[in-house]
């Protein structure tokens, strides 16, 4: 029976060979100038090279990101700099950018290029038009549901089609987020994120005076004749005062309405209960995110999916017990959130994406081959 590929990140080479010790099919990994991770991402060009040839001396597929939406500053290197990292083999890209796109079915026409979630494919005609010019999968956007899903599937049954069933999800279509570039100057579209949005916030509730400034509710005003708005006339239940928790006295403001709240991050995504209905469907690949998690994180998720996938295709029912293996992260790292219908619902998270405190649970029973004493493949 069709197995989807089971496809984890890799931050690093720890994160990699654990994710394929417990059962990762696939790994994605980026260079930092050209992927959306900047930060915790020790890839330079001798490390891609040594990921890529262990990968494929496992069987397994590695496939390099090159995702950010490049000024016209790094155009000017772009194809020098990605020249040695397509000889060296990654099974394929990761593009998000149309023009960068062209420039490698130009200079690099064999090198099969995956759309990355940062297009926001969410409909089958985008689809559609990115299998026309030449890319052989799409990684849709995670803000689709499983029917949204299926009919892309049932619309275009000859593309290759990859989603996210596991991690965090933006507060915004992916990745078109400006909160990081809002509070410190690092824009999350170069790949500069600091995941302003999981950071503790202390909120106060505030209101609109009379000429648009949100002020705090106790603090008088002359006149209060006007309706808190989003600046398009759609009136508000609620508005807040914001303060991060390293950053006193230095307030912003938050709506709530009947659509959600805004500014603050979404629940995580959490999609193994689904993995025998996407397999059903034909979805090629099952995403985890996380190039900045902990080789703990990377592992445990691998091992879980891993499961699900297996009896999936063996047409075993969905183990419920697989649910009870999060148990042992922190409870805000693993909400309970699935892709069936994905609310903007604000959440407070102390999730860090550092190393797990329970890490030494999973190194206790690890295989030999990704102890400290690891050979690389020759």
């Amino acid at each position: 029976m069709f197995k989807p590929e089971l496809l984890s990140p890799a931050g690093t080479l720890k994160n990699m060979r654990y994710a394929f010790a417990y059962g990762a099919d696939a790994v994605y990994a980026g260079q930092p100038r050209y992927s959306l991770r900047v930060r915790n991402n020790e890839f330079n060009h001798e490390n891609l090279q040594l990921g890529i040839n262990e990968a494929h001396a496992l069987g397994k597929k590695f496939y390099v990101v090159v995702n950010i939406a490049p000024h016209n500053a790094k155009l000017k290197t772009f194809i020098r700099d990605l020249k040695p990292v397509v000889e060296m083999g990654p099974d394929a890209l990761i593009m998000s950018d149309p023009g960068l796109i062209m420039l490698v079915r130009e200079h690099f026409p064999a090198m099969p290029i995956h759309l990355s979630v940062q297009a926001n494919a969410v409909n089958w005609a985008t689809v559609k038009f990115w299998q026309q010019m030449g890319l052989t999968r799409v990684i849709l956007s995670r803000e689709l549901s499983l029917e949204e899903i299926e009919e892309i599937r049932q619309q275009v049954p000859d593309m290759e089609i990859e989603i996210f069933v596991h991690g965090a999800l933006c507060m915004a279509y992916s990745g078109r987020c400006l909160l990081s570039g809002y509070i410190n100057k690092r824009d999350p579209n170069q790949g500069t994120c600091t995941n302003a949005c999981r950071w503790e916030y202390n909120v106060q509730e505030g209101k609109e005076d009379v000429v648009g400034n949100i002020v705090h509710k106790h603090e008088p005003i002359p006149v209060q004749n006007v309706e808190p708005t989003l600046g398009i006339g759609a009136p508000t239940d609620k508005v807040f005062m914001i303060e991060e928790a390293q950053r006193p006295g230095e307030y912003m403001t938050a709506f709530e309405d009947e659509h959600g709240t805004y500014i603050m991050n979404s629940k995580d995504l959490r999609a193994v209960a689904h993995v025998e209905r996407l397999t059903k469907m034909g979805v090629h690949s099952l995403k985890i995110e996380g190039r900045t998690k902990s080789f703990y994180y990377c592992a445990r998720t691998a091992q879980v999916y891993r499961k699900a996938i297996d009896d999936a295709a063996a047409g075993k029912p969905f183990d419920p017990t697989l649910l009870e293996r999060w148990k042992v992260w922190p409870i805000a790292a693993i909400p309970k959130v699935s892709c069936v219908a994905i609310r903007t619902t604000i959440t407070r998270t102390t999730s860090t994406g550092t190393p797990f405190p329970n890490a030494s649970n999973l190194s206790a029973s690890s295989p030999a081959s990704v102890k400290a004493n690891w050979r690389p493949w020759r």
